[in-house]
């Protein structure tokens, strides 16, 4: 809501008018997640007390017995009901022994007027009922409004013995407690509703911020590591072989091009990579740092995320490898069956780097978010040494047949490029 409507809104509704007791709806126009929720503080139950004016004016005339005894009532009344107004909406105070202490101060005070003085003075009967509905938010409010409008028409009617002034009493206690406790407790389920929302929102921002970084990290990290493999292959064989140079910085200017749109498609999030794709790749980088590259893949067609999920594990595996293994000879492994699928990047260097590892198991940044990411599909990944000398990283991850189904049909359906 902007500056301007809420301040129209103020001086429509006062801070200390009836109908500022009821939830304001938005105008015309507003959204409704701007609804404002339960009232700010207990002032907007002080004007009920109006409702006992009829009994202070017959104190004032001294048309009572004992008028003094009556203003002590009153004053006593008041004075507790605010208290109780203004404990009913801190929801920790209300919680609080003391509060029921108070409503139970105020139920015996109202009951004492009413029984000694009768009349106008059984108004006060729906303004405990009000305060009840304010404070007690259980079940033993439906049994607390009950007790109270039943009582106050048994005492209208031996009182006046006028029936209908029976009903009338006794449904608007009834009615006035029941009323504010639905309107409140639904006012604070809409402000939790609303706080819940932001918190998701906050949530999903922060995951796709996690997102981005784990993809700018596996796609620039990869990328780069085979440009400067690359370069340093063709400064290597620029001299005696130009035509291989030139081949090599042509790859260069392909991989930064294919860099450069892979990075548009992580920003937008709708990045899938080919496991294929990955795999001529690794062959590629592989063989530029001079380690040769042996790859087998067997088993039936996977699902566009288990192809995804794998490719960015044989990503990651194959940049650590040409980074820091120093091996030559990586051997890569996809065996899949209809309910599983296995990867495994097998090299013969000296193992993980020198750097601690994040997490127990893990070699490293780009492996920790690949395992969060296995683990969410409901896979697994580990990191860790061979017996001898080298480093393997294996992937597994189940498959659901139906995925594999829906997108065999999505490849052979007509008009599919």
């Amino acid at each position: 809501m902007n500056h301007r409507t809420h301040h129209q809104t103020n001086r429509q509704y006062g801070e200390n008018t009836l109908p500022s007791l009821l939830p304001k709806l938005p105008p015309r126009g507003e959204k409704a997640d701007e609804f404002p929720g339960p009232p700010a503080n207990g002032y907007t139950f002080l004007p009920w007390l109006l409702m006992g004016t009829g009994a202070v004016v017959q104190v004032v005339k001294g048309t009572v017995a004992h008028p003094w005894l009556g203003g002590l009532g009153i004053v006593a009344f008041a004075v507790l009901y605010a208290q109780v107004a203004f404990r009913a909406l801190d929801k920790q105070r209300r919680d609080e022994r003391a509060t029921l202490v108070l409503l139970g101060a105020l139920v015996a005070v109202t009951y004492a007027m009413g029984i000694g003085y009768g009349g106008v003075w059984l108004l006060f009967f729906p303004l405990a009922s009000l305060a009840c509905g304010a404070a007690v938010r259980d079940r033993r409010l439906g049994f607390v409004i009950i007790a109270l409008a039943g009582s106050v028409g048994v005492i209208s009617g031996i009182k006046t013995g006028d029936p209908w002034d029976n009903m009338t009493i006794a449904y608007g206690t009834f009615l006035s407690g029941l009323v504010i406790s639905a309107l409140l407790s639904l006012s604070e389920t809409v402000r939790e509703l609303r706080d819940t929302r932001q918190e998701l929102a906050r949530t999903a921002v922060e995951k796709e911020r996690l997102r981005f970084s784990r993809d700018l990290h596996d796609l620039l990290g990869h990328t780069l590591s085979v440009i400067v493999v690359k370069s340093e292959a063709a400064r290597r064989i620029a001299r005696r072989d130009l035509d291989a140079a030139l081949g090599q910085v042509a790859d260069i200017e392909s991989v930064g091009r294919q860099a450069l749109t892979e990075i548009r498609e992580a920003v937008t999030g709708y990045r899938e990579g080919s496991l294929a794709t990955e795999l001529d790749r690794a062959r590629s980088a592989l063989s530029a740092a001079e380690v040769e590259p042996l790859v087998r893949q067997s088993g039936p067609p996977l699902p566009a995320q288990a192809e995804a999920l794998l490719g960015w594990v044989v990503r990651e595996a194959v940049t650590n490898v040409v980074r820091h293994s120093a091996a030559s000879r990586c051997e890569i492994v996809v065996e899949g069956t209809p309910e599983r699928v296995t990867l495994t990047v097998t090299d013969n260097g000296k193992g993980a780097p020198a750097a601690p590892a994040p997490t127990p198991r893990i070699g490293g940044t780009g492996l920790k978010g690949l395992t969060e990411r296995l683990a969410a599909a409901g896979g697994s990944l580990t990191a860790g040494p061979v017996p001898r000398n080298g480093f393997r990283v294996t992937a597994e991850l189940p498959v659901d047949p139906a995925d594999a189904a829906l997108d065999d049909e999505l490849t052979s359906a007509p008009g599919h490029h």
